[in-house]
């Protein structure tokens, strides 16, 4: 169990679509201070490996924008499955991976191992 998984169990159990909280109001769902690092942006980006509160929020199904570090307030905002998820921490593939798949047609005759040009490399 992480540290972080308040905030996790809060934000699944809101029903609206964005959640604006002061950093106040996180530490009182964590019931622990912020690190020192809340300060910077960056810790509040959402990329999966950024950190593990980070984990927590797109787990949950939220992303974070509105990041206001000098008034210490931001918003959750449920985010769409593959925005949530996408990259190292969530799914294997692009979201777009095989989006063209069966557009692309040839002639079952045809031996795609095959060189195109016989004689290419050929000295002559």
């Amino acid at each position: 169990m992480s540290k972080y998984d308040p905030l996790g169990s809060y934000l699944r159990g809101q029903p609206g679509e964005r959640i604006p909280l002061s950093f106040a109001e996180i530490e009182r769902v964590l019931g622990r201070p912020l690190p020192a690092s809340k300060r910077y942006p960056a810790w509040w980006s959402n990329s999966p490996t950024n950190n593990p509160m980070t984990r927590v929020w797109l787990e949950a199904g939220f992303v974070t924008e509105q990041v206001d570090t000098s008034a210490e307030r931001l918003t959750f905002r449920r985010a769409k499955r593959a925005e949530a998820t996408s990259g190292p921490g969530g799914m294997d593939r692009y979201p777009g991976y095989g989006a063209m798949r069966g557009t692309i047609r040839y002639a079952a005759a045809i031996d795609l191992t095959a060189p195109a040009d016989p004689e290419w490399g050929a000295e002559g």
